[in-house]
C-alpha cells in the first residue's frame, strides 16, 4: 500500500507563540534570542524575515537588517508546553508520529484513527484544529514519502498546504533548486553548484557511483531522492542522539581564568538537565565559538556512562585547558553528552538550549 505521509511544520514557532501571548508584538518584526549585542536569533517572525532576518543570525546583524526589530527572550518551558499541545492534536489522528524538533513532525496517516480517506483532508483538519485551539498556524506537506512531504511543507509558508502526488514527483524534483533539497547543506550545495548541479535535473545526470565517489554515503541517498525514491518509514521511536546546553557570553573572553568559572556554572546546569531527563552519555563534548564565529569542538569518551557531576565538570575543564591554544577569543560555550544511556528515547524536543 502506498504510504500517506504528512510533514507538519509550525510557522515561526517561537516568535508566533510570543506574538500570540503578547498582543503588543503582533504584526511587528520580532526575533527570539539573546539580543542585538551578544545574542543569536533562534526564530524570527515573518515581519522580520521580510528584511532578511533569519534563525542562527547574530543579533547585531539582524538589527542592522531591521532597525525596528524587537528582541524577545526565549521561554523554552512555554514552547515545550505548546509543543505537547500540538502533539496531542496529532495523536487524535495517528500514533505514527516522528518528531524532528519541538515544532515539526512526520505523520503516517495511511490508516488514520478517523478513517479519513485522503491525507490532504487530514492535513487540512489538523491545520484548522491547531489554529482554532492554539491560535497558531502551521504549514503542511503531503506526499507518499518523507522526503517529498518535508520539502512540500516549506513550499508555501506560512499557513500553506502543498501536495505532491506520485505523478507530480518527477517534474517537481527536476525543477527544484538544489539548495532546497532536504539534506543538502550550504557546503554540499556549493560543491554541487561547482559541479554544474543547480536543479534536480542536473543531479539526475550523475550515476550512483559518481555521486558516491563525490559525496560518500550521501551519494546514493541523493541519487534516490532526486528520483522520488524514499522508503523510510515514519519512526515513532526516533533515536535521541545527544543532550546539550549552550551559553552566549556577555563579552568575548580570551583568558582561561575568565572562562573557567562560566564553564563550571554551565556544567552544573548541564548536569541538572541530564539528571532531569535521566539520560547520561559516554562522551562529553566541549563546544567553543570564536569571536569570528568559527566553531571548535573537542570530545572525551569513557567506556561507562558519565553520571558524576564532578567528573563531568573535570572533563569539561580539561578539554578547555588542553585546547586553549586553539582560540584567541570566544563568544559561546556549549556542552553536549552523546552515546546516550537511553538511545531508544524519542527525540521529541530541541535539546540544545541557549541560556
Amino acid at each position: 500500500m502506498e504510504r500517506k505521509i504528512i510533514h507538519i511544520d509550525m510557522d515561526a514557532f517561537y516568535a508566533s507563540v510570543e506574538q500570540r501571548d503578547n498582543p503588543e508584538l503582533r504584526g511587528k518584526p520580532i526575533a527570539v534570542g539573546g539580543g542585538e549585542h551578544r545574542g543569536v536569533t533562534t526564530t524570527a517572525s515573518y515581519e522580520a524575515r521580510k528584511f532578511g532576518v533569519r534563525s542562527a543570525m547574530p543579533g547585531f546583524k539582524a538589527k542592522q537588517l531591521c532597525p525596528q526589530l524587537i528582541f524577545v527572550k526565549p521561554r523554552f518551558d512555554v514552547y515545550g508546553t505548546v509543543s505537547k499541545q500540538v502533539r496531542a492534536i496529532f495523536e487524535e489522528y495517528t500514533n505514527l508520529i516522528e518528531p524532528l524538533s519541538l515544532d515539526e513532525a512526520f505523520l503516517d496517516v495511511t490508516s488514520n484513527k478517523k478513517a479519513i480517506m485522503y491525507a490532504t483532508d487530514v492535513a487540512k483538519q489538523i491545520m484548522a484544529q491547531v489554529h482554532q485551539e492554539l491560535d497558531l498556524t502551521c504549514s503542511a506537506g503531503v506526499s507518499y514519502c518523507k522526503f517529498l512531504a518535508k520539502v512540500a511543507s516549506g513550499y508555501q509558508k506560512p499557513n500553506g498546504l502543498t501536495i505532491i502526488r506520485p505523478t507530480q514527483a518527477e517534474a517537481f524534483l527536476e525543477s527544484l533548486p538544489i539548495k532546497d533539497f532536504f539534506g543538502v547543506g550550504k557546503v554540499t550545495a556549493r560543491k554541487m553548484e561547482a559541479m554544474g548541479i543547480h536543479h534536480g535535473r542536473d543531479l539526475k545526470r550523475f550515476t550512483k557511483i559518481e555521486l558516491a565517489q563525490r559525496f560518500g554515503k550521501m551519494g546514493p541517498y541523493f541519487y534516490d531522492i532526486v528520483r522520488g525514491i524514499d522508503d523510510r518509514p515514519v519512526n515513532p521511536s526516533r533515536i535521541r542522539k545527544s543532550v546539550g546546553i549552550e551559553r552566549t557570553l556577555n563579552e568575548d573572553l580570551n583568558s582561561v581564568e575568565d572562562i573557567e568559572p562560566i564553564l563550571q556554572n554551565l556544567s552544573r546546569k548541564f548536569y541538572e538537565r541530564l539528571k532531569r531527563v535521566d539520560n547520561f552519555g559516554r562522551t562529553i563534548t566541549l563546544k567553543l565559538k570564536t569571536s569570528d564565529f568559527q566553531t571548535i569542538t573537542r570530545s572525551h569518551s569513557k567506556k561507562y556512562f558519565i553520571k558524576d557531576e564532578d567528573e563531568i565538570t573535570s572533563i569539561a575543564l580539561s578539554l578547555l585547558n588542553e585546547n586553549q591554544d586553539s582560540f584567541e577569543k570566544i563568544r559561546l560555550i556549549g556542552l553536549t553528552a552523546s552515546k546516550l544511556e537511553k538511545e531508544d528515547q524519542p527525540e521529541s524536543t530541541q535539546l540544545t538550549l541557549d541560556l
